[in-house]
């Protein structure tokens, strides 16, 4: 985005816009498979705290990280199979600062039922079970918080899942409105102001939420630390 608005070019070719799908389809699937992780990450901190340690293993961790990278991949090759069989892809025009995965796909206006499979089997498996598992996992975590009795505690419990539930409702809020806003309503005002808040806002707004909770760790740490002193 910078590029082209330095030097006023609105020109990318083949290559160099299947090159920014493929970037901006593994990134974002890699942040929305993470996201999920995180959620049920929380809720075994929260709902079986005694036994994080065994769940929660370093060898799990790896393993999650690595199937994150593999299905955003899978996810990739899925999405590069459907564009590649693009009957017609020279001197299209594209409402955006970058070549968006969703509008990518809307070029093609043949009917092609493997498409459409495809991007059904897509949208279910990045899309709806991501969103389920962490839906289902918060449900968890707040009917267990209601059972503390302290309001200090409950308050504790919540502020740890402040930071991922901020990064959640902004990733999933503004990816998802675009990805239905460009197959129901075809605006690309809606579709380039979406586009711009979840690939440029939301990472830019990361560090600084993630940094907060941090700070409250750190600041909880230096205090365990005097009290131990």
């Amino acid at each position: 985005m910078i590029v082209d608005i330095l030097t006023q070019c609105n020109v990318i070719s083949y290559v160099g816009c299947l090159t920014q799908m493929s970037l901006l389809i593994v990134f974002g699937c890699m942040d929305d498979l993470l996201l999920t992780v995180m959620a049920y990450d929380r809720f075994v901190a929260i709902c079986h705290p005694l036994h994080y340690p065994v769940i929660m293993s370093p060898q799990l961790c790896i393993f999650l990280v690595f199937a994150c990278v593999l299905l955003s991949l899978l996810d990739l090759q899925l999405h590069t199979l459907i564009v590649l069989k693009f009957t017609y892809f020279k001197d299209v025009s594209v409402s955006n600062f970058c070549c968006e995965p969703a509008q990518i796909l809307n070029l093609d206006c043949t009917e092609n039922l493997n498409k459409n499979i495809i991007i059904y089997v897509v949208g279910t498996m990045f899309g709806f079970f991501p969103i389920l598992v962490i839906l289902l996992s918060y449900y968890k975590i707040i009917s267990t918080i209601l059972r503390v009795p302290s309001s200090g505690g409950k308050y504790k419990a919540f502020s740890t899942c402040g930071s991922h539930l901020s990064v959640v409702c902004l990733f999933y809020g503004t990816s998802v409105g675009m990805y239905l806003g460009s197959a129901i309503v075809h605006s690309p005002q809606k579709i380039l102001a979406s586009s711009v808040m979840y690939t440029v806002v939301t990472p830019t707004l990361n560090p600084f939420i993630y940094s907060l909770r941090n700070r409250d760790i750190k600041d909880a740490l230096r205090k365990l630390h005097r009290r131990k002193v």
